[in-house]
């Protein structure tokens, strides 16, 4: 009887303790749902600040900057990761991770049971879900309350956000050793590469580190890191994700002995990327390996040129207007060559590098054909005097020899006869802006040069010369989101159309015919050269059926490089660069349907071009003529207002000494007397009259105020 009521108080008794467990689990399950349930989604730990970075047009960095407090964090979504090291992640430290809500009660009883059985702790409970809620909090777990804390957390994530969220977290923020978080900061720091494509070996030290991210660093702790690595590679084969001859491979491999530095390419880009848009990460059409190997190039090309000179290069993708590769000088860091000024976009002289644009509209005007004849003698157009580079003459050649060779003298009286205003019309629809000297009107110098224009703005020209005369915007920014390369910017291209089809195809033709530095391949590609005056840049510009291609050389300072030339020191770099774009040339675009080649001999009336005087001696035009301002024009000189400010005007044509005359009074005379600068006495219509030696004259009415 006494054994039967201990037995009974003994039920009794496990009974009650059963009932108190019970009621406690449901008292604990109770406030850990109403804890979870009152947090909403904007509950959530905040984002976190992340490195602002620049990607290509692949995906692949191409330059990031630390966070604030001086850490290297970068976004990262599962897809953008080797799928291999989230297999082995996910066996590694949750193998139920799709399974449970965030908080594994499996793992749980296992890992209680494995420190009953061994006296020790054999494996953690510790789901992803609530890894990411201690990174998210960067509070310890140690204490009960801050590992109930965590698992409140844990499963108020799960209730508000996917897996594929939850694990970019732990992608965003896991820790790999010093400042590093994240896999892709982590990927670059040890391997150099992006997380996307890792070997066995790498997926596995990046599952291991976080787990002690300073005690398993491998450049400064490499058995640990190796140790802990090789258990990764063997729980992976232990699932079924590798076989053992893999991981007998893996193991062999080496652990990075240092750390590497986070990519800084396209410096200039990057860095202009991220003043234009606040976005933190960033994507470019850059294509990251051609613009390491551009750089590269120019790096040890601009070493040979001097320590101050410097090299800018941008390459142009000629159908979309993309920018693959931009290189602003060969040097960011030097001082010498003050590399951190960007010269793709700066503001130069262009030397004869616009000439093809003005046998083009000689072309397309019917002034000239490429086998008319044209002088090249010493002359006077418009009292301007053209000396060639080398101080000698050629006499008469073909239209074609004379670009081929960048004659001076046929450019000037070929823009003489196309007329300034024409060419710069044309030129800013190409969508260059030439900048003039201040208070100066354009004049017959700009065939040589005579003005500011940007390595950028001519690759445009070119781009739109191999694209058959219709301009092109230049682009180096995908927006946000897109993951197609030719997709992201608007290509900007409205069909403006700065020169005919036959004209530009004319150009090319010609140019292809340009003769290459020595040792360079030149086949298929159709380039000019240019220096400005006083040897300060050298120019090359190029294209073939795909790409356009620009080079400068010169100091930023402006400074004259004795002996710097285009063909020199530009061109050997561009063709150079054609053959790391590309092993092979995509041909030049065909002629025109309308073009006959049996039929396109030269005209009669176009034997010779037709320049303002011919060697015939036919005159085209005779005369002075003022082509500033033209006739009829309203020129504000705020005059109403006090202002002192006078007119300029412009002449050309005409054989000197000139008279000037401002409303019937001489005003200005003298063989030099090419332009005017006149005071008048107040606004009103005035007009401007000019008197040759021959006793030709010319007028406009002008309203001044």
């Amino acid at each position: 009887m006494a054994r039967t009521g201990q037995g009974r108080r003994l039920r009794r008794l496990a009974i009650g303790l059963c009932c108190i467990v019970v009621l406690c689990v449901l008292a604990i399950g109770a406030t850990l749902g109403a804890q979870v349930f009152s947090l909403g989604r904007e509950d959530l730990p905040g984002a976190v600040e992340m490195s602002r970075s620049v990607s290509d047009r692949n995906g692949r960095l191409l330059r990031a900057f630390q966070t604030s407090d001086d850490r290297w964090r970068m976004p990262v979504s599962p897809d953008e990761v080797d799928p291999l090291y989230l297999s082995m992640l996910l066996a590694y430290e949750d193998r139920r991770f799709h399974d449970h809500h965030g908080v594994d009660p499996l793992a749980i009883l296992r890992a209680g049971w494995q420190l009953a059985t061994n006296g020790r702790i054999v494996s953690g409970a510790s789901t992803l879900t609530m890894q990411t809620a201690r990174l998210l909090t960067e509070a310890p777990t140690r204490s009960p309350l801050s590992k109930w804390r965590q698992i409140v957390l844990a499963l108020a994530l799960e209730r508000h956000l996917d897996k594929d969220e939850i694990l970019s977290l732990y992608l965003a923020r896991a820790p790999f050793g010093g400042n590093i978080e994240g896999v892709r900061a982590a990927s670059h720091a040890w391997f150099g590469k992006e997380p996307a494509r890792l070997t066995p070996a790498q997926a596995a030290l990046l599952v291991a580190l976080p787990q002690s991210p300073e005690a398993r660093r491998p450049d400064r702790f490499p058995e640990a890191a190796r140790s802990a690595r090789d258990r990764v590679l063997q729980t992976a084969m232990e699932a079924g994700l590798l076989p053992p001859g893999d991981v007998a491979a893996a193991s062999r491999e080496a652990v990075p002995a240092r750390r590497r530095p986070v990519p800084m390419l396209a410096p200039h880009a990057t860095r202009q990327a991220l003043a234009r848009n606040e976005a933190t990460d960033q994507r470019l059409t850059i294509e990251a390996d051609l613009q390491a190997r551009l750089e590269a190039m120019v790096a040890e090309r601009a070493g040979r040129l001097g320590s101050h000179v410097s090299v800018a290069l941008i390459v142009a993708d000629n159908a979309s207007g993309q920018i693959l590769a931009r290189v602003g000088s060969a040097d960011l860091l030097s001082q010498a060559r003050r590399g951190h000024v960007d010269m793709s976009g700066a503001i130069r002289s262009p030397g004869s590098t616009l000439k093809p644009l003005i046998y083009g509209l000689a072309f397309e005007q019917g002034v000239a054909h490429p086998d008319s004849l044209i002088e090249d003698r010493p002359t006077t157009v418009a009292g301007y005097s053209p000396t060639n580079f080398d101080l000698s003459f050629q006499g008469t050649v073909r239209v074609r020899e004379a670009l081929t060779a960048s004659l001076n003298v046929p450019a000037v009286t070929l823009l003489d006869a196309v007329g300034v205003s024409r060419f710069v019309s044309r030129l800013k629809r190409a969508g260059a802006t030439p900048r003039f000297p201040q208070g100066e009107a354009p004049g017959l110098a700009v065939a040589l040069g005579g003005f500011g224009i940007s390595l950028r703005e001519l690759v445009a020209l070119y781009a739109g010369i191999a694209r058959g005369g219709t301009a092109i915007s230049l682009h180096e920014s995908l927006a946000a989101g897109t993951d197609e390369p030719g997709v992201g910017e608007a290509l900007r291209s409205d069909d403006r159309r700065f020169l005919s089809e036959m004209a530009a195809w004319r150009i090319a033709d010609i140019l292809s015919e340009v003769p290459p530095p020595d040792t360079a391949n030149g086949a298929g590609i159709a380039y000019k050269t240019g220096t400005s005056y006083g040897y300060r840049d050298a120019w090359a510009v190029g294209f073939d059926g795909r790409h356009t291609i620009g080079v400068w050389v010169g100091r930023a300072d402006g400074t004259p490089v004795p002996g710097l030339t285009g063909y020199k020191s530009a061109a050997p770099l561009l063709f150079d660069a054609f053959q790391r774009v590309a092993a092979r040339r995509t041909p030049l675009p065909q002629p025109p349907k309308e073009f006959d080649p049996v039929a396109d001999a030269v005209p009669a009336p176009l034997r010779y071009a037709r320049t303002a005087t011919r060697p015939d001696g036919m005159h085209t035009q005779s005369g002075p003529e003022i082509f500033y301002p033209p006739d009829g024009a309203t020129v504000d000189l705020g005059l109403g207002e006090g202002s002192e400010a006078a007119l300029v005007v412009k002449l050309r044509r005409g054989r000197a000494p000139f008279l000037w005359l401002a409303n019937g009074a001489p005003v200005a005379s003298g063989p030099f007397a090419t332009s005017l600068v006149w005071q008048p006495d107040g606004p009103g219509a005035s007009t401007i009259s000019v008197i040759d030696a021959d006793g030709n004259s010319a007028r406009v009415t002008l309203d001044l105020r």
